[in-house]
């Protein structure tokens, strides 16, 4: 395989020739030879990361590129006019002969891609809940850390969604049993276990901190914002991502609902377990989790197997 070495001003070249090829000879429209320029630049941009080139490009890095896509939570359509892009770029070079492999061949469609939503690592979780909250020097300060830090607790000990922590009702929480009952999406009721640290954070919210929050009113809500008002979907992402960045991490909700399933599953829990505990309604979209399964199995094996090691 060639290495090439393409200067800044010829790889300009051959980008403008394939963009003229594409206004001549396919006939395509500009606003598709302008979004398709687009992409091309942003997987240069990707590339010059990894200090490569437009024609040096392999496989790895076509699908580093898609990988990135939707870890930023890029849409499936757009990753696949992407993708598009590239493989008429490269089909293009190949015929030219600029190149003598295609980095886009055997690249699956985005629809078969199943890119595991991100996580914290343990050590990463254990920092954020022992990052110490508010200053507490005085009552309500001292109270908005405590239920801070009981939300927190919950999120991951329970994988709960962001609108189902800011809906959860007094009523909903069954202490002495260990769980907390949860409305998910549509509607949908499940039970949701509590571990010890959990609880224990809960039970000092509510003897300490609720009634200081909650003032003279009333409010049916779980956790309160100042004056008994709900809290916001946004006032919650606030708390987690300062609570993560004192940690040195910039985590949202939706990765401390990740972690808690993922760690559930390295840890030998079924995937029938982790459906009902997350919500999910089908067990496909439980599956996503399933390589973490897989590559337990695989360590397992390689550390006790016998056999399993070359000789």
């Amino acid at each position: 395989m060639h290495t090439w070495s393409v200067s800044a001003g010829t790889e300009d070249r051959v980008l403008t020739d394939f963009l003229d090829y594409l206004k001549i000879e396919k006939g395509l429209a500009p606003l598709t030879i302008a979004a398709y320029s687009t992409d091309i630049g942003q997987f240069s941009g990707f590339l010059h990361k990894r200090k490569r080139k437009l024609l040096g490009a392999r496989r790895n890095d076509v699908r580093g590129f898609i990988h990135e896509l939707f870890a930023n939570s890029v849409e499936g359509r757009s990753v696949g006019r992407k993708l598009s892009a590239l493989r008429h770029l490269y089909r293009y070079l190949l015929l030219d002969k600029l190149i003598d492999h295609d980095p886009t061949l055997n690249i699956d469609s985005p629809k078969q891609w199943k890119v595991l939503p991100k996580s914290l690592a343990m050590d990463e979780i254990n920092a954020m809940l022992a990052a110490p909250g508010r200053p507490a020097n005085h009552k309500l300060a001292a109270a908005l850390a405590t239920r801070d830090r009981a939300m927190l607790e919950v999120f991951y000990a329970g994988a709960l969604r962001v609108s189902e922590i800011v809906s959860a009702r007094l009523e909903d929480l069954k202490l002495d049993f260990g769980y907390v009952l949860v409305r998910g999406k549509g509607d949908k009721e499940r039970i949701v276990p509590l571990g010890k640290s959990a609880q224990n954070a809960l039970v000092q919210y509510i003897r300490d901190s609720r009634s200081v929050l909650s003032g003279q009113k009333s409010s049916p809500f779980l956790f309160l914002g100042r004056g008994a008002r709900k809290l916001t979907r946004q006032r919650v992402w606030q708390m987690v991502r300062a609570a993560s960045a004192s940690a040195g991490r910039h985590a949202s909700p939706h990765m401390l609902r990740h972690s808690c399933a993922t760690h559930m599953v390295e840890n030998g829990a079924d995937l029938r377990t982790v459906q009902t505990i997350l919500g999910h309604a089908d067990i496909s979209t439980t599956q996503v989790y399933t390589h973490l399964a897989l590559d337990r199995l695989k360590n397992v094996y390689q550390k006790h197997h016998p056999r399993a090691k070359g000789r």
